[in-house]
């Protein structure tokens, strides 16, 4: 129960967190909009206007671009809620590979997201122009949530290094094993872009298969560094160089006669006192 009571203090303290982001955000929900249409106005700047199915639409799209900023500005509160609930069952070693996975984790995902607002532009390019004698007018929640599901795609695909990286961590393969599998890599990952992108055109899935390619050749890279790392490690622990079926060697008779010695030395003081009535 302490527990429980634990998360739901978390949780509330949490809400709160994004009720407060959420309220910030209203503020400033028609200038990120703004930005989030700027790759369409930029390319098609004659016929940039938008069509909404009702006259509610304009509102629930400016709460929804006030909550996605409400959590962007709260995420250090319910981050640091949710790592302070999770770390204590941690040791010490899970913690500090998590704070290295967070560090990198977060600069991946904007840069991702970075890259999808310029891919954006190619493709309304390539799906706007195929057929310019038919006039198109775009919904404004439709674009919105085509920009930012590109954004979360891309996002999360510059997140695959990191899968990666984990898997020789955890010790599930090495370096020069994820090294012979990248033909395999690079299948999945143009699989991956082809099925996840929110368009058919080549331009988006080539621009977000290429850089998760290179990002996993990094990827390798970093693990060559960590197996070089261990193999060090490894060489100044004559214990761990020994095979999983086999004996470790065992100390020598004086020391293990001089341990004893000690031992019986540091529980005298105590069974004496045992002793006394």
């Amino acid at each position: 129960m302490e527990h429980v009571r634990e998360l739901r203090q978390r949780l509330l303290k949490a809400c709160l967190a994004i009720t407060a982001g959420l309220c910030i955000g209203l503020f400033f929900a028609e200038q990120a909009l703004d930005f989030i249409n700027q790759p369409y106005c930029d390319r098609f700047a004659k016929q940039c206007r938008f069509t909404a199915q009702s006259p509610l639409e304009p509102f629930v799209l400016n709460l929804k671009v006030a909550l996605y900023i409400g959590l962007l500005l709260s995420c250090p509160i319910w981050l640091y809620q949710t790592w302070a609930f999770i770390a204590p069952g941690l040791h010490k070693r899970e913690k500090k590979w998590s704070y290295i996975f967070v560090a990198v984790a977060a600069p991946l995902f904007l840069t991702g997201a970075f890259l999808a607002y310029f891919v954006v532009a190619r493709a309304l390019e390539f799906l706007l122009t195929r057929n310019p004698e038919l006039a198109v007018d775009v919904n404004l929640t439709g674009y919105f949530d085509f920009v930012t599901g590109m954004f979360l795609v891309f996002g999360v695909g510059f997140e695959f290094p990191l899968v990666v990286f984990m898997l020789n961590v955890v010790g599930v393969a090495s370096a020069k094993k994820l090294l012979s599998w990248w033909r395999i890599a690079v299948l999945v990952i143009f699989i991956f872009t082809a099925f996840a992108t929110p368009t058919p055109d080549p331009f988006v899935m080539t621009g977000l298969a290429i850089p998760m390619c290179v990002l996993y050749f990094v990827a390798v890279g970093a693990a060559a560094l960590n197996d070089r790392r261990r193999a060090r490690l490894a060489s100044q622990d004559p214990i761990a160089q020994v095979a999983d079926d086999e004996a470790s060697p065992l100390p020598e008779e004086t020391e293990l006669e001089e341990t004893a010695d000690r031992t019986r030395a540091d529980d005298w003081p105590s069974r004496r006192n045992d002793d006394v009535p």
